[in-house]
């Protein structure tokens, strides 16, 4: 089994490490990850510079770029295999809902998928970031599931885990993603020198948190697996825009 592991945070992450150091116990890891904190980064590739890569005393490879390019840069040109399962995590924080949309942990993760590999994003849910060891024994629990059960197509799982240690967690759930309320406002504050300046404001609070959703399983310390799709077509809106076009089309 051969695994390439990459996040968001940096490769000198504390999640990373802990992943990395459980992984490795059960297959050959690589780790390609940026060289600093990317969050946020979304799906996004440099393509107005080159890539460097380097590697730390770690072991770890480094990329002054983002998480999704992390992973292309390592499976398109810096491997000389396919790996079986690209991994990223682990997250310092949650990933439910619309965090998705944004978080460069679930792009790590979706670019392995784009190339054609089984991907697990996984990210430790809490505020306290206390059980490291928790989320990477469900990763590798998960890695050893997959060993044992072949799959027709690439799966894309958004894996969530409780601040919990693990004999505390309560199941595993497959959920769907939930929804939060709109984000906060940002932040208005004044640099050094007297320019305006903003912050981007905090995630907004679950809307959409129900049974079924991983909002709900994570807060009832179940681990929560969400299978993802990139089809962003809004089907059911296909026939108004048409009507909407008229002769247009």
């Amino acid at each position: 089994m051969r695994i390439l592991l990459s996040n968001d945070d940096g490769y000198f992450a504390p999640g990373l490490a802990c992943l990395a150091a459980h992984l490795s116990v059960i297959a050959d890891v690589v780790v390609v990850a940026p060289e600093r904190d990317r969050s946020g980064a979304s799906n996004s590739l440099t393509l107005d510079r080159p890539l460097n890569l380097r590697r730390a005393a770690s072991g770890f490879y480094y990329v002054n770029g983002t998480p999704t390019d992390c992973v292309h840069l390592a499976v398109t040109g810096m491997l000389d295999y396919q790996p079986d399962m690209v991994i990223s995590g682990i997250n310092s924080g949650a990933n439910m809902g619309d965090d998705t949309i944004y978080s460069g942990t679930v792009a790590a993760a979706t670019e392995g998928y784009l190339l054609g590999i089984p991907a697990i994003a996984v990210s430790l849910a809490g505020h306290e970031l206390a059980h490291y060891e928790t989320t990477a024994r469900v990763a590798v629990d998960l890695v050893r599931r997959f060993e044992m059960n072949t799959h027709t197509a690439p799966w894309l799982l958004n894996v969530n885990v409780p601040d919990v240690a693990y004999d505390r967690l309560q199941g595993i759930e497959v959920t769907r993603l939930g929804k939060r309320h709109k984000a906060e406002p940002v932040i208005k504050a004044n640099n050094p020198h007297g320019q305006t300046v903003y912050w981007v404001g905090a995630a907004g609070k679950a809307q959409d948190a129900g049974a079924g959703t991983d909002f709900y399983a994570v807060a009832n310390r179940r681990v929560s697996i969400t299978p993802l799709q990139i089809d962003l077509t809004q089907y059911s809106q296909l026939d108004a825009v048409k009507t909407w076009m008229g002769d247009g089309v």
